[in-house]
């Protein structure tokens, strides 16, 4: 009878408690495909790329003729009309007066611009550029969400292992904190010294509670980034950085930059920029020449006040016409020259931003390159000083368990090698993670 209660007592725990479902899991690749499909600025200049798209089709279509059908209908009443219709009806002249009568009209219309400067065609390909541009900003964004989501992925791998640095040296502080209390007892420690290692134990427990901290805010600014609005628990995958990583071949300079120049978005689309002041040039110097066009129309009229009958009068009335107009420009009031002249100023400010944003992009990658060459030397130096600082502390704790160091000594020891360690683990994740970028300004993928 008690195994049944028990076993009735587990189910009904089973039933009432909320079930514990572990975070998923997020690799840097699975938050880079959900940010491309779901994050809200690149969506925004998806829809800016189709919209340059309607405007190709809208310039295409302007090529063709134009065609349209029109009709009118009057309803007009003259009061003191004084000539009307006569009849002879039974041998009597009968004269009748409509005062108030209807005219209708209809009309099939079509125009044909033949040759305006070339002028839309040049808006045809000018409407081709754009697109093109707007592709290219999608891309950029893309790029720029790219390169936040690998800075926050790293620093949540690396705060993560900073957690578990500063567990380390928590639990040193414990364990010199217990011992400390062991030779208060004993009398070969004064509880001065004893309360020295309490305050050192509290300082490592703040040092956890603020890693974590951080943590937890690297992790909503990812979740902010990939337009996750749910209370899911959201975690990463925790791929130890290994120092394989960081000792990697760092790239050159130029040979990131000579690559990023045929690959990255924002150049190319400044040099599309440029091609685009060509066009707004000749589409403004083509206001100086003549335009022709084409014109055909065919139509017909009604009215009341002929007697003849309304499908008659169609017929009678029906007339077409084709024509040519040609307009030749001779005074815009200086706007055509205006236009020119504003156009070829166009076209040196994208000159000038092209090697700007050369400049820009050379900046950035040798940025990232100094930063990778300074961490992993640093990197470099800091393995070696955390197995020194390492050796040095367990001698300092040994000794200090003996009597033969006192407080201060220990303390001091025991920073040096956290500062060490904290040391090690920033110059590997930084150097790593400025390696990552140079591989993505090469070649516009990346490898982790």
């Amino acid at each position: 009878m008690k195994r049944f209660w028990n076993i009735a007592l587990a189910v009904l725990l089973t039933m009432t408690l909320p079930s514990v479902t572990e975070a998923r899991q997020w690799t840097l690749q699975e938050c880079i495909d959900y940010a491309l499909e779901n994050n809200i600025s690149l969506q925004k200049t998806r829809i800016t790329k189709l919209s340059a798209q309607e405007d190709i089709l809208q310039s295409k279509a302007a090529l063709l003729p134009s065609l349209d059908f029109s009709t009118s209908h009057n309803v007009a009443w003259r009061p003191w009309q004084e000539s009307g219709t006569a009849t002879v009806a039974n041998g009597t002249v009968e004269t009748s007066v409509d005062k108030v009568y209807y005219n209708g009209s209809y009309g099939v219309n079509a125009n044909w611009t033949v040759w305006n400067g070339n002028r839309n065609r040049n808006q045809v390909k000018l409407d081709e550029i754009t697109y093109q541009q707007a592709a290219l900003d999608s891309a950029e964004t893309a790029n720029s969400i790219i390169e936040q989501i690998v800075q926050l992925y790293v620093q949540i791998l690396y705060s993560k292992e900073a957690i578990s640095v500063n567990k380390e040296s928590l639990e040193l502080s414990q364990t010199n904190e217990q011992r400390g209390k062991v030779m208060v007892d004993v009398g070969k420690m004064s509880k001065a010294d004893l309360a020295q290692l309490t305050a050192q134990r509290a300082t490592d427990e703040y040092n956890v509670v603020a890693a974590e901290s951080a943590l937890g805010n690297y992790k909503r600014q990812l979740k902010q980034l990939l337009e996750i609005t749910n209370d899911e628990e959201f975690d990463v995958v925790s791929s130890e950085a290994t120092d394989a990583q960081a000792l990697r071949a760092i790239p050159a300079v130029t040979t990131v930059y000579e690559a990023a120049l045929d690959t990255r978005p924002e150049i190319q689309n400044t040099k599309l920029t440029l091609q685009s002041s060509d066009l707004n040039i000749k589409i403004a110097e083509a206001q100086r020449l003549p335009t022709v066009g084409l014109t055909a129309g065919v139509g017909t009229n009604t009215t009341t006040l002929s007697s003849t009958a309304w499908g008659s009068q169609l017929k009678t009335n029906f007339d077409a016409s084709a024509g040519v107009t040609v307009s030749i420009p001779l005074f815009d009031n200086r706007s055509t020259k205006t236009a020119v002249n504003k156009a070829r100023l166009q076209q040196q400010s994208s000159l000038l931003e092209l090697r700007d944003q050369q400049t820009t992009l050379y900046s950035t990658i040798e940025n990232y390159w100094l930063n990778a060459t300074t961490n992993q030397n640093q990197f470099k130096a800091a393995r070696v000083n955390v197995e020194s600082e390492q050796t040095s502390y367990d001698l300092l704790s040994e000794q200090f368990r003996l009597g033969l160091k006192n407080i201060v000594e220990l303390k001091t020891g025991k920073v040096n090698l956290l500062t060490a360690k904290q040391n090690e683990l920033q110059s590997k994740y930084l150097t790593i993670y400025n390696i990552d970028m140079l591989e993505f300004y090469k070649d516009g993928t990346v490898k982790r």
